[in-house]
C-alpha cells in the first residue's frame, strides 16, 4: 500500500478532553468521594498542597495516597462499584450531555459522511469514578488514574498515575492507534500509518495543568481550546496567559449548549479539519500512481 492510499484512511477526528473543570464545574472528588467521607473539599485540597510541599511529592500521587488514608480513618468501604455509583452525583456544564451527539452529527453532515469524530478523556481524576459517569458511552477511550484493589475490594495503592506531563503519552496512543496501555508506543511509526494525525486532533482543557497536552497538540499541527467558568476572573486570566503564550487557539466560557460560543468555535475547527482532509484527498488524485495515462 503506497502512502497516498494510506492518507485516505486518515479521516477520523479526535476530540480529547480533560474532565475536572473542563466538562464539570468542580473536581469529580467533590461530587463523590469527599462528601461520602464527610470531608470538606477546601480543607482536603489544602492538606494535599501542604503534604506535597512537605514531601516534595507528585500532586496526583499525594492526593491519591491521602484519599486512601482518609478512607481508612473513616473506616469506610469504597469499592470500585461504590465509586462507579457515586459518579451519578456529578454535575456537568450546560449542554455537555447532548454535546457529543451534536458534534458527531455536525461532522457527519459537513463531511457528507466521509469523516467521523472520536471522543477521549485524559484525566488525572479517578478512573473508577469515570467508569460510572452518565456520558461514558460517548467516549472511545477513557484514560485516568487508578488504584489497585485487593480481594476485599479495598484500594491499596495507585497503579496508574496521570499527571500533567503523563497525559501526553495518551495523545500519542490516540495518534498511533495504540490505545491499549499494554501496547508499546515507543516504536517508530511513519506519519502516513498513524490513524489520527495530530492535525485531526483537538484538545479541550481548563488551565495550566493542560499546558503540556495543549503544547504537544498544537506543535504537531492540531488545535487547543481552553474553557473557564463564566464568573471566575482568575481562570479567565489564566486562559488569557495561555493565549498570549500561543498555547491555545481560543478560549471561552465552558458552555456546551447549542449556539454557544464554544460550539461556534469548535465548528470552525471541524470545518478546517474536514477541509484539510479533503485537500489531502485532492492531492492523491494527482499522485503519479493514480493518474490515467
Amino acid at each position: 500500500m503506497n502512502d497516498s492510499t494510506k492518507i485516505l484512511k486518515q479521516n477520523r477526528l479526535a476530540f480529547v478532553y480533560d474532565f475536572d473543570g473542563t466538562l464539570t464545574p468542580q473536581p469529580m472528588q467533590e461530587y463523590t468521594v469527599l462528601p461520602e467521607l464527610g470531608l470538606e473539599a477546601e480543607q482536603f485540597w489544602s492538606e494535599v498542597d501542604e503534604e506535597k510541599r512537605r514531601t516534595g511529592g507528585d500532586s496526583i500521587l499525594t492526593y491519591m495516597r491521602l484519599l486512601i488514608e482518609k478512607i481508612e480513618q473513616k473506616k469506610a468501604h469504597l469499592s470500585r462499584e461504590s465509586l462507579r455509583q457515586l459518579a451519578s452525583h456529578i454535575k456537568y456544564y450546560p449542554g455537555v450531555e447532548s454535546w457529543f451527539d451534536r458534534i458527531n452529527k455536525y461532522t457527519e453532515e459537513q463531511s457528507r459522511g466521509t469523516v467521523e469524530t472520536k471522543h477521549y478523556i485524559v484525566s488525572a481524576g479517578l478512573g473508577e469514578i469515570l467508569e460510572g459517569v452518565s456520558i461514558k458511552k460517548f467516549f472511545q477511550k477513557i484514560y485516568a488514574s487508578e488504584y489497585y484493589f485487593d480481594h476485599h475490594e479495598v484500594a491499596r495503592f495507585p497503579t496508574t498515575v496521570i499527571n500533567d506531563t503523563a497525559k501526553t503519552q495518551y495523545l500519542f496512543r490516540i495518534n498511533k492507534g495504540l490505545e491499549e496501555t499494554s501496547e508499546n508506543i515507543n516504536l517508530f511509526m511513519p506519519e502516513s500509518d498513524r490513524p489520527i494525525p495530530f492535525r485531526n486532533m483537538l484538545y479541550i482543557g481548563d488551565g495550566l495543568t493542560d499546558v503540556p497536552s495543549m503544547t504537544v497538540v498544537k506543535n504537531y499541527g492540531g488545535y487547543a481550546i481552553a474553557v473557564h467558568k463564566s464568573d471566575d476572573k482568575k481562570a479567565v486570566e489564566v486562559c488569557q496567559q495561555l493565549l498570549n503564550a500561543n498555547r491555545i487557539d481560543f478560549f471561552t466560557k465552558a458552555d456546551y449548549s447549542p449556539k454557544s460560543k464554544l460550539e461556534h468555535l469548535i465548528k470552525k475547527v471541524i470545518n478546517l479539519m474536514i477541509a484539510r482532509i479533503d485537500f489531502e484527498k485532492e492531492k492523491i488524485t494527482f499522485h503519479p500512481e493514480n493518474l490515467n495515462e
